[in-house]
């Protein structure tokens, strides 16, 4: 296969340019940066991708989706999910584990990973950090770890004992323990911000406190600990805050001066190690409360959609590089839980098929983030958490691509999805930015043109 003439954006090598790549069983076998668009010679027996006027990077990793499956297959199934992934632009999916059962056991993480071989693209999964996301016993890491997780997570329940964290941090070393930070203590009312949307439902609803408390706790102890935290989906603008600082103090510990680049930072020729990382959701950086009142259910998530400031912030964050991950948190429900009262519903919403629309909507266009930076946040610094030999555009490395028209305009419907379920608040509302080719492995396994 050979791309040509595509707007080549390589956050890992620094690349921003017109180039032709080559790829051969899989491999990426040569990148030609060229001056400006031309034609290829003796190319004839190649399959050939004219991506001219068209972005192509590598492909996208989402380190926090649910699929579903096991047990609850009529939301989502690993191969449906794989489907939604793919028309996303996503060539790796990192799945969480409230599922039934949970990922707590071998046999049920080889479940998952043997169904992920199946797709078309790289499913990868997590392993809980508590036995059936109860926070009271530590899953066996070492035996998760040995059978293909990739990182911890008790994502949808937060951990409420100090000490299963620390252990967690000890136990986990160099692997991503991922926390969802909601001190259910305080929330009455969940996926309802406490302000104008609890006010306008009559509930008392989810206070920002919640999330503030709990990241503040649980980055302290990564710092003590020495723990590699991912803080997911913030909400407020006070967790950005606290994630900024905490970054700070990472990095001071490694003896990185103030000033540092957040992102791959790097004083000489050696790149620290960053332990404190954070998730921002699209739907978080794109809008607020207003959307739970106008939406109904279908914008309640966990945690919920707060204020402007809070949403600004989030951007803020993503733009220095506090937050260095964009998440889509893919939360499949069905038509018939949507439809239940704003608090009987269940929280969560959609993601994989709108999340690279929405960040060049409101991160490139709106808030005048380069694309370059959002591409770094879906390729190469997931790759970097997880350790995965992939999220660039290099030689010998596997070619994981994602083709996309930035400028395309299109009014999302549900025939845009292959989720099984169609939760979604930006249903009917116009983005730019559309994928039209996504190739895992050397092979197209989505096409839009």
């Amino acid at each position: 296969m050979i791309i040509k003439n595509g707007r080549i954006i390589d956050p890992a090598n620094q690349t921003d340019a017109i180039g032709d790549i080559f790829v051969k069983d899989g491999i990426i076998t040569n990148v030609i940066i060229k001056e400006n668009v031309s034609d290829n010679a003796d190319i004839s027996d190649e399959e050939i991708i004219d991506a001219t006027g068209l972005v192509v990077m590598p492909g996208f990793i989402d380190v926090h989706s649910h699929f579903r499956d096991p047990g609850f297959e009529y939301k989502e199934d690993i191969y449906t999910g794989a489907k939604a992934a793919a028309a996303g632009g996503y060539t790796t999916v990192v799945l969480m584990c409230n599922t039934k059962p949970t990922v707590d056991t071998p046999k049920t993480l080889d479940y998952v990973l043997n169904k992920g071989k199946e797709t078309d693209i790289k499913v990868e999964s997590c392993s809980t950090v508590t036995y059936g996301l109860k926070g009271e016993k530590l899953t066996d890491f070492d035996e998760m770890i040995k059978h293909g997780a990739v990182g911890f997570t008790d994502d949808g329940i937060p951990l409420m004992d100090e000490n299963i964290l620390r252990e967690a941090f000890r136990k986990a070393k160099d692997y991503p323990v991922s926390l969802h930070e909601e001190d259910k203590t305080l929330i009455k009312n969940n996926g309802i911000n406490h302000g104008k949307a609890s006010e306008f439902y009559g509930v008392y609803g989810s206070p920002r406190e919640a999330e503030i408390s709990l990241i503040k706790r649980d980055l302290q102890i990564a710092l003590e600990e020495g723990g590699m935290i991912d803080v997911q989906h913030i909400s407020s603008k006070e967790g950005v805050e606290l994630v900024r600082n905490a970054l700070k103090k990472d990095m001071a510990n490694q003896g990185v001066s103030e000033g540092f680049a957040m992102e791959n930072s790097a004083e000489g020729n050696s790149k620290p190690t960053r332990h404190i990382h954070a998730e921002a959701t699209p739907q978080h950086f794109s809008l607020t409360e207003d959307a739970l009142i106008e939406k109904g259910t279908l914008g309640k998530l966990n945690p919920p959609f707060r204020e402007e400031a809070d949403r600004l912030a989030i951007i803020e964050g993503l733009k220095d590089g506090t937050i260095d991950l964009i998440a889509t948190d893919h939360a499949p429900h069905a038509a018939e839980e949507k439809a239940k009262s704003i608090t009987e519903a269940p929280s969560g919403m959609i993601g994989l098929e709108t999340a690279f629309a929405l960040a060049v909507t409101h991160l490139v266009n709106e808030a005048g983030m380069s694309l370059s930076d959002v591409v770094s946040k879906i390729t190469i610094n997931p790759a970097t958490l997880y350790k995965f030999d992939r999220g660039t555009i290099s030689i010998g490395k596997p070619a994981d691509i994602t083709i996309a028209d930035v400028n395309e305009k299109w009014v999302v419907t549900e025939d845009d999805f292959k989720s099984k379920s169609h939760n979604s608040p930006f249903l009917g509302e116009e983005l730019t930015g559309r994928i039209r080719y996504t190739i895992c492995d050397g092979r197209i396994v989505y096409k839009n043109i």
